[in-house]
């Protein structure tokens, strides 16, 4: 689980919604102010020109023409039809991989370089979290230990890959695996990356399709690749028809824009976006939540779904609860420490909280595992009391911490102050009365 920034994008689009804030009225001005600045943070995002100018004129004729319904006030009304519009352009409704047969058949495509040999071990992973039985056929015959590479991914996970290094027959790859794989109840078969302009790997392509009469063709699409991806997508789609999108390297760093308007070329869903290297650093795309997070809505569905996963491999379901209520003491963080670990930075994990975020303290993005660590130590040295009812700790114990852990008294203040505005934020979250109409909207997207 990641925020997803598109690079500045997020960051962008929030501060422009805050020019919206006490808006009596619809003010024409205002209004084309707010569309220039969308207009600029999707384009410095690689989004295509034409798309972006449709998407602005829809936005601002609907500001300025519709009749805001009773109740809801100007701002709300305006940032209502900006999330309603963006959510449109990426598909309105989040999409699964719907295996309705078996073998379920689903053949991977993409650029070279576009981390889909790593986004089938991420797929390979989610479904079997869901109960499946995938299997791996290998036919990337061009890139030197693409197998191994997928026998090296998928070797915690004990699904078989079908494939021979020595094999330069992509066809004949493609046969034999799908004949040994067919207990299997997802085949998903892996191929070589290719360009637009190389046709003799687009031929391949088109028979690969033909033999492996596919039920899914997922596309790779790296998150980096900016104003290309449109035309990239549009020259797979014609060698064999795309049914979905998998977006890579959407962790912060990429602009995804352009991965964006491809979806808008060929009208292919995104379905799964990779936001890490790890094989956990993969989520099922929902529009929704996606724009919730770029507007600075959060996104409490995605943080509550993985809180519940990770403890329910845990067997502590009560810590849940804990985290969003507030109602934690150290030795609970200190269990907690553990599960924001696999959540992913704090930083990340409190943006998904609408208005949290910016309640944490401005260093709360650099809190690496190093630090966690640092704090864990301060906290094994403390008292079951002290754990169990910080308020306790008062200077006396802070220097008896800070001398039993071989640290300074301003690190054991750190960690307290740490402690107490996460708490603070998170029980402020769980009071949060979100009145009117776009609350109610948020509300129902919780669900």
């Amino acid at each position: 689980m990641v925020r997803i920034m598109l690079g500045n994008l997020g960051k962008n689009l929030t501060k422009t919604m805050k020019k919206l804030a006490g808006m009596a009225i619809i003010d024409e001005e205002v209004v084309k102010e707010v569309i220039k600045d969308i207009q600029r943070a999707l384009i410095q995002s690689d989004v295509n020109i034409k798309l972006v100018l449709n998407l602005s004129k829809t936005i601002e004729d609907r500001s300025l023409n519709e009749e805001p319904p009773k109740g809801v006030t100007p701002k709300e009304h305006v940032v209502r039809i900006v999330y309603e519009e963006l959510v449109n352009l990426l598909g309105s409704s989040a999409q699964e991989v719907e295996i309705d047969k078996r073998p379920y058949k689903i053949l991977f495509m993409g650029l070279q370089g576009s981390g889909k040999t790593t986004s089938i071990g991420k797929l390979t992973k989610y479904l079997q979290k869901k109960g499946f039985n995938p299997a791996i056929v290998s036919t990337d015959t061009w890139r030197p230990a693409a197998y191994e590479q997928l026998l090296q991914l998928t070797e915690p996970m004990n699904v078989p890959v079908y494939g021979d290094h020595e094999n330069k027959d992509a066809l004949d790859l493609a046969r034999t695996g799908l004949k040994a794989a067919k207990k299997n109840d997802v085949i998903i078969v892996d191929t070589a990356g290719r360009h637009k302009e190389e046709s003799d790997l687009l031929a391949e392509m088109e028979s690969l399709s033909t033999i492996v009469d596919p039920d899914e063709v997922i596309m790779v699409i790296d998150g980096t690749i900016g104003q290309q991806a449109g035309e990239q997508a549009l020259a797979f789609n014609n060698a064999t028809k795309i049914g979905s999108i998998i977006i890579t390297k959407l962790d912060g760093s990429a602009k995804g824009g352009g991965a964006l308007s491809a979806v808008a070329e060929i009208g292919a869903p995104i379905k799964f976006i990779g936001t890490g290297e790890r094989v956990e650093d993969f989520e099922a795309f929902d529009p929704d939540r996606f724009i919730s997070r770029l507007l600075g809505m959060g996104d409490i569905r995605t943080l509550l779904e993985r809180a519940e996963e990770i403890a329910e491999e845990e067997g502590d379901m009560g810590s849940v609860d804990a985290m969003l209520s507030g109602k934690f003491t150290l030795k609970d963080m200190y269990s907690q420490f553990e599960m924001m670990n696999k959540m992913g930075p704090m930083q990340q994990v409190m943006n998904m909280i609408p208005g949290a975020g910016g309640k944490l303290p401005k260093n709360a993005s650099q809190v690496t595992e190093e630090k966690l660590s640092k704090y864990k130590i301060l906290m094994d040295s403390m008292t079951d009391q002290e754990l169990e009812h910080p308020e306790v700790i008062k200077q006396s114990r802070v220097k008896r911490i800070a001398r039993g852990s071989g640290m300074k008294n301003e690190d054991v203040k750190e960690l307290l102050k740490y402690y107490n505005v996460t708490k603070k934020a998170m029980k402020g979250f769980g009071k949060r009365k979100m009145g009117g109409p776009l609350g109610q909207m948020m509300k129902q997207m919780m669900r």
